[in-house]
């Protein structure tokens, strides 16, 4: 098994794991009352939904249920399902650039798994025939650089890097100069140090980024994703 199939089953087991908690709770309830409620929105958090996730969805479950709507442990079970798909709302397209290439910038702060998420998404990418690219602009932390192109070599993507402690900016610069060069890739995502917003210099090192990018692919980055 290879290590995407390996991923994406253990983010089933993940999933399995809390659908068959929620399931638990359920099925075991004689009584819909606030002890229900508070062992379901701990069974929630514990699951990494978050806690203003958890809190809403329990909050909307009490009111259905002082309004007599939610009686039985079925009309439970099909209420958290629906309030789940109404605060997911409809799948959101990335952007795209049709002219190519299309750039996506990946922010965050520290230990998030932005690098992780951009292996997913070349590997994505790449299963849709794609040419993907892997900036390295995070050129802070020890280590990033050979992890992002660890994750480039598994994807299948080309890659881009400078030495560590190099302008962030000029990596952004050169990997996008070069998907519309010698490269010819359809996609550019560039990985970028983990910051807070209270930090003036990091943020404003991003804004950079931001200006290079734009000033040699207008329109770009296409895509900002905070992780």
């Amino acid at each position: 098994m290879g290590f995407f199939e390996r991923l994406k089953a253990g983010l089933q087991k993940t999933r399995q794991a809390l659908v068959e908690q929620i399931n638990l709770v359920i099925t075991s309830v004689r009584k819909i009352d606030e002890s229900l409620f508070e062992e379901l929105e701990e069974v929630l958090i514990q699951g990494d939904v978050g806690v203003e996730t958890a809190a809403e969805l329990v909050d909307h479950l009490r009111d259905l249920a002082r309004r007599r709507r939610l009686e039985t442990a079925d009309q439970l079970r099909e209420a958290i399902k629906a309030k789940v798909l109404e605060i997911l709302g409809d799948p959101v397209p990335m952007a795209e650039n049709p002219a190519g290439p299309t750039v996506i910038l990946v922010v965050g702060v520290n230990g998030v798994g932005k690098t992780t998420t951009i292996g997913k998404l070349a590997h994505h990418y790449r299963s849709q025939g794609r040419r993907v690219l892997l900036a390295a602009a995070d050129t802070f932390r020890a280590a990033a650089i050979d992890q992002l192109r660890i994750w480039a070599e598994r994807a299948g993507a080309d890659f881009i890097a400078h030495q560590e402690g190099a302008d962030p900016a000029a990596v952004a610069f050169d990997a996008v100069q070069a998907a519309r060069g010698s490269r010819r890739a359809d996609v550019v995502i560039i990985d970028t140090a983990g910051r807070l917003h209270n930090k003036a210099h990091l943020m404003e090192e991003l804004r950079k980024i931001r200006r290079v990018v734009e000033r040699e692919l207008p329109g770009a980055p296409h895509e900002t994703l905070l992780v």
